[in-house]
């Protein structure tokens, strides 16, 4: 997922060079999402790399997600290889919660 602007200071200096590693060595260019975003894949997701998606058939994105959500966590173990639509569900209830809370704020600013 394209890093927005206002945390890109939250990454480490090489984050490309982790993400590539994650994606491509450890998880050889498919998707590691084996249902924590909420759908039932059977088992590890099937999409890969620039192949066709298994649900939607268009060409896959990989992307490395972090679990907890916090971009300077970047160990291993807090860090996943996930196929776009993965990716979203997996974020969607903390984007909900960022989105709320950002309404929120300008809210408050115009008032």
């Amino acid at each position: 997922m394209p890093i927005r602007p206002e945390n890109r200071l939250r990454y480490p200096a090489d984050w490309k060079q982790i993400s590539r590693r994650i994606r491509f060595e450890r998880a050889g260019g498919r998707c590691e999402c084996i249902g924590e975003c909420g759908h039932d894949h059977g088992g590890r997701c099937q999409a890969r790399h620039r192949e066709p998606h298994p649900t939607n058939g268009k060409p896959t994105v990989l992307t490395t997600g972090h679990r907890d959500h916090q971009p300077e966590n970047c160990a291993d173990d807090n860090l996943a290889a996930w196929c776009a639509p993965c990716h979203l569900a997996y974020d969607a209830e903390h984007h909900r919660t960022n989105a709320a809370r950002t309404r929120a704020a300008r809210r408050r600013a115009v008032a």
